[in-house]
């Protein structure tokens, strides 16, 4: 978690939060959505790699998804704080921000991490757009613990579209 996010504080926080993995392949939509209303707090740029984030590359590169390229959106919601994170691959060079300005697009050959909590933070709809990527890649949804709960029907292989619900709520008694 702490390599994913680039930030031991911030992987103690969702230690034990429930989380989604969504890959998007070649033929799916690339744009990414703010999954809940609330507030961007702050980003985080990790340059990396760009291997494939597919079945086959995620089963023989050891920690991928924390080793690619990486874009952490942080989301203060109704559920907590949420970490959204863009993971580049091969062939998708740039994630590129739409909900502020300044905020770095990725694949900068020779950049150096970035970390940015905002003063001002920007308020943002469920559903609006987050940012696109530049082809498919991968989006990692982390939450809290014991602040969201997946949907069943979330399960590896389904296909997730856009504004089709994933979760929600916790409930008081269950684990995330």
């Amino acid at each position: 978690m702490a390599a994913l996010l680039g930030d031991v504080g911030l992987a103690r926080r969702f230690t034990g939060g429930a989380y989604a993995t969504l890959y998007l392949s070649p033929k799916d939509y690339h744009r990414i959505h703010f999954p809940l209303p609330g507030s961007v707090v702050g980003w985080r740029y990790l340059p990396g790699k760009l291997w494939p984030v597919n079945a086959a590359s995620v089963a023989v590169v050891p920690g991928l998804f924390a080793v690619n390229e990486r874009l952490v959106t942080l989301l203060e919601s109704p559920l907590g704080l949420v970490a959204i994170v863009a993971v580049g691959a091969t062939v998708v060079g740039r994630v590129r921000a739409s909900y502020r300005e300044g905020v770095p697009t990725t694949n900068r050959r020779g950049a150096a991490p970035e970390s940015h909590d905002l003063a001002d933070p920007v308020a943002v709809e469920k559903g609006q757009e987050l940012g696109a990527f530049e082809m498919g890649s991968t989006v990692i949804l982390l939450f809290e613990e014991g602040r969201a709960e997946l949907s069943p029907s979330l399960a590896p292989g389904v296909r997730v579209r856009v504004g089709e619900a994933i979760g929600g709520p916790a409930r008081p008694g269950r684990a995330a």
